[in-house]
């Protein structure tokens, strides 16, 4: 017969988002008694978390993105403080690579005034005219760029599973329940959320529900009568390997055209954001590959900018999910105006890995002391899209 449990905060989802807030939530003293965390794959094998590109950076336009970029890359380079269990904590590998965001004509000012923002808060991020980046990038082709900004310090990429692995590990050992279970509803009223049920009949009732279903949130919230502007846009990423070593090493480049690549165990991986009349809504179960993107739009690119990438032999491919904000591609962070103790953390467009801990902490302090304490999330909150207040990012990737 199904279960029938309580549960003091229940979090759908599992991935590194939901593991973040359950780690935050359970290592706080004033933390809930009982936290759930119902994750519906498991294996984590279509999950978003494992498939993301593993990126750490703070070139972005808004501060709070800044302030939760800078916590990121401190986080993952103090992460045994955080999340070592009984003196163990895996590495994720983090290498500091740095972003190289290209400017053509009309995104040089752009580019400045973010600089301008990032300068504020500390970053290390360098603007490069054309005579610095030939001299640092030499095997670089110009055409077309008028300048670029790099990220010196504190920005390269991880290795995303170990870092959700590494909070869910933690999480659990700090007496989180991981459920394995897909929600198929949300016994609800007007003003609040009573329960959740699981697809196997499990009642599980419910103090607060933290919506952290990744691409899938805009389903979970559809079960309490919500209406999410998230909904899952695949992303394809090739695996590439090139014989002529670039000397110095690629950083994580972003062409003017979107499409990026970097460097990964020998080879280099890269990809593009379809435009937005190519880019539908998909199916989370659909894991197909679409090499097409490869073939007529990012090696093209590539071998354009930088010539030794005419000669590549591509080695493998695979696509995972952006929990694709469809407003303005910025987290959702907060309680829903209505339904008071249901909570968002969904929509981060593709910087979910980076924006974890952050937004891990940032909503352990919301449920805990009801309001931000570190960086001011209120931005992000859900009525944004009723007042029209949205959070416009200019450096999306």
């Amino acid at each position: 017969m199904a279960g029938h449990q309580n549960s003091d905060v229940i979090i759908i989802g599992g991935g590194v988002i939901g593991s973040a807030i359950a780690y935050f939530l359970a290592s706080n003293p004033s933390g809930p008694s009982t936290i759930t965390v119902i994750e519906r794959d498991p294996t984590y094998e279509s999950a978003s978390t494992p498939r993301s590109a593993g990126g750490i950076r703070q070139q972005f336009s808004n501060p709070e993105n800044i302030e939760i970029g800078l916590f990121g890359h401190h986080f993952v380079t103090n992460l045994p403080e955080y999340l070592s269990v009984d003196g163990e904590c895996p590495d994720p590998g983090f290498r500091e690579g740095g972003y190289l965001f290209l400017a053509g004509p009309d995104g040089q000012e752009i580019l400045r005034q973010n600089h301008e923002e990032q300068a504020r808060h500390g970053c290390e991020i360098d603007l490069l005219d054309l005579v610095s980046l030939e001299k640092q990038f030499p095997w670089l082709n110009l055409d077309g760029i008028v300048g670029a900004a790099f990220g010196r310090k504190g920005e390269g990429w991880i290795d995303p599973n170990t870092l959700m692995q590494a909070f869910k590990r933690k999480a659990r050992s700090l007496g989180v329940q991981y459920l394995a279970g897909e929600v198929i509803a949300l016994e609800h009223n007007y003003s609040h959320i009573a329960a959740v049920i699981l697809g196997d009949g499990q009642r599980i009732a419910a103090g607060i529900v933290v919506n952290a279903a990744g691409a899938n949130a805009g389903k979970v919230a559809a079960l309490a009568g919500v209406a999410l502007p998230v909904s899952p846009r695949k992303r394809n990423v090739f695996v590439f390997d090139c014989r002529e070593p670039l000397d110095p090493a690629i950083p994580l480049l972003i062409d003017p055209t979107g499409v990026y690549v970097r460097p990964e165990s020998g080879g280099y991986i890269c990809g593009v954001s379809p435009p937005a009349d190519q880019d539908q809504d998909g199916d989370t179960n659909d894991l197909d590959v679409d090499y097409h993107w490869f073939e007529e739009v990012i090696w093209p690119t590539l071998a354009h900018r930088i010539s030794a990438f005419e000669a590549i032999k591509l080695s493998g491919a695979w696509a995972g999910y952006y929990d694709y904000n469809s407003v303005d591609q910025n987290g959702i962070v907060g309680a829903h105006p209505a339904l008071v103790n249901f909570y968002f953390a969904n929509g981060f467009s593709g910087h979910g890995l980076q924006q974890a801990p952050a937004v891990g902490r940032a909503m352990a302090e919301l449920l805990i002391s009801g309001a931000f304490r570190t960086i001011d999330l209120s931005r992000f909150c859900f009525e944004r899209f009723e007042s029209g207040a949205l959070v416009l990012e200019r450096n999306i990737v």
